[in-house]
C-alpha cells in the first residue's frame, strides 16, 4: 500500500510538472478613452465681417447661417481641394422680412434651429503628424 501511494504521487508530480512550467504573463491594452460629446463652432464664425446675404434684404440680415455640428452625430470629409462637415447641427435662422411692419418682423433676429446641414468648401485639414506608438 505505501508503494501505491508513493506512485500515484509521483505521477501526480509528473503531471503537475508541465503545468507549473507554462506561466503565461498576459497583458492588455489600455481601452480608449471615449470622447466627450461637445458642440463644435463653425471654422471660419469670426473671419467673415457680414451675412453674405445682407445686400438681398431691405435692411439686411442680422445673422449667418452657421451651423454648429453636434459631434457624436456629426462627420467631416476631405478632398484634395477643401474640406467640409456633415450631420446633426444647430444654428440661429434669420428672420425674413417678409409681410408689413405692423407684423414687427423688424424685431427678432431669428429663431432657433436644429437639423442636418452640409458644409463645403473649407480650407483643407492641417496634416497633423501621427504620434509615435508607446
Amino acid at each position: 500500500m505505501p508503494i501505491l501511494i508513493a506512485v500515484v504521487a509521483a505521477l501526480l508530480a509528473l503531471i503537475a510538472l508541465p503545468a507549473e512550467a507554462q506561466q503565461v504573463k498576459i497583458e492588455t491594452t489600455r481601452k480608449p478613452s471615449e470622447r466627450e460629446a461637445r458642440v463644435v463652432p463653425p471654422p471660419l464664425h469670426y473671419e467673415t465681417s457680414r451675412p453674405p446675404d445682407a445686400d438681398v434684404y431691405p435692411r439686411g440680415t442680422r445673422v449667418e447661417h452657421d451651423p454648429a455640428f453636434i459631434e457624436p452625430f456629426a462627420g467631416s470629409y476631405q478632398t484634395t481641394k477643401g474640406s467640409g462637415r456633415y450631420g446633426l447641427s444647430g444654428w440661429t435662422a434669420p428672420n425674413p422680412p417678409i409681410g408689413p411692419e405692423a407684423t414687427l418682423w423688424k424685431e427678432v433676429n431669428g429663431w432657433f434651429a436644429l437639423g442636418f446641414s452640409v458644409t463645403w468648401d473649407g480650407p483643407p485639414a492641417r496634416v497633423v503628424p501621427a504620434q509615435p506608438v508607446r
